[in-house]
């Protein structure tokens, strides 16, 4: 079921039209009781749709608002939408469903690959869960699990929501660490429909195919896009080392320097309490 609801532009007074229909009839299906609803507000697509499922609500549904006032990146990092001036400026969404796959690792990477491939091809992945283009931030990917009702225990499947928040067009950079990129900068015709359009499709196929076969048949791709492979990187304790590529868990490979400018160990990062840096 497709559920639009949409909010008004301050500045044209025009609503944006929402693909929503179309991505129901794509979706459903493969998923019979997916629905598409899109909000004129929320405090955060990942978090509704946890609290939805935290209440027994634990059907697919992709979940747009056109504005969130409490948007949430990685480590916590918020992430408001009023940032832009008008409705549409970010896309921020949320796909929420119970998932189980054998293993969780490198999930991040086969979600942010899905949608560098439907975009563009100067789309690269900055491990472990953003897009960059030309050294500046386009696409942020939170992803988020609860517990479903009455399952629990290791290997139980939960549910899961995966939050994207992309830059559509140029958006303010007061008090940004990372300067941002915007959609429009590689693709001018391309606004917030159009890229939900774009992504979403793929997104489900991407979840499904994890999902049964793991990261490994979306390594070689990563790969190709890994904006840290070859470079010097600098990790939040200090350490500094080059990429070197991941593991097969999705793990980040880097080479530390040793004493004296030699080589050191070769380490695999899988936490996501660390912060990668690549070095200027």
């Amino acid at each position: 079921m497709a559920d639009v609801s949409p909010a008004l532009s301050a500045a044209s007074a025009r609503p944006l039209h929402w693909p929503a229909e179309d991505l129901w009839q794509a979706i459903a299906p493969i998923w019979p009781d997916f629905s598409v609803e899109i909000l004129p507000e929320v405090d955060s697509s990942n978090s509704e749709l946890l609290r939805r499922a935290r209440a027994g609500r634990t059907e697919p549904t992709l979940l747009l608002a056109e504005y969130q006032s409490a948007g949430r990146g990685r480590q916590g990092k918020s992430w408001d939408s009023r940032r832009g001036v008008q409705p549409g400026a970010t896309l921020m969404f949320s796909l929420g469903l119970p998932y189980q796959p054998a293993d969780w690792s490198g999930l991040s990477l086969a979600v942010g690959l899905a949608v560098a491939q439907a975009l563009h091809p100067a789309i690269h992945i900055k491990w472990p869960n953003d897009l960059w283009v030309d050294g500046r931030k386009l696409v942020g990917i939170l992803i988020e699990t609860t517990s479903l009702p009455g399952r629990s225990g290791p290997g139980a499947a939960r549910y899961a929501v995966v939050g994207i928040g992309i830059n559509i067009v140029r958006r303010d950079d007061t008090g940004l660490s990372v300067p941002p990129a915007c959609v429009q900068e590689l693709l001018p015709d391309l606004d917030a429909p159009a890229v939900l359009g774009r992504v979403v499709p793929p997104l489900v196929q991407t979840l499904r195919r994890f999902e049964a076969e793991g990261f490994e048949p979306f390594r070689a791709g990563f790969t190709q896009r890994d904006l840290l492979l070859g470079r010097t990187i600098r990790l939040s304790d200090g350490r500094e080392g080059l990429g070197v590529g991941i593991g097969a868990d999705g793990g980040l490979l880097v080479q530390l320097a040793g004493p004296d400018g030699g080589t050191g160990e070769q380490i695999s990062v899988t936490s996501a309490d660390i912060s990668v840096r690549p070095v200027a």
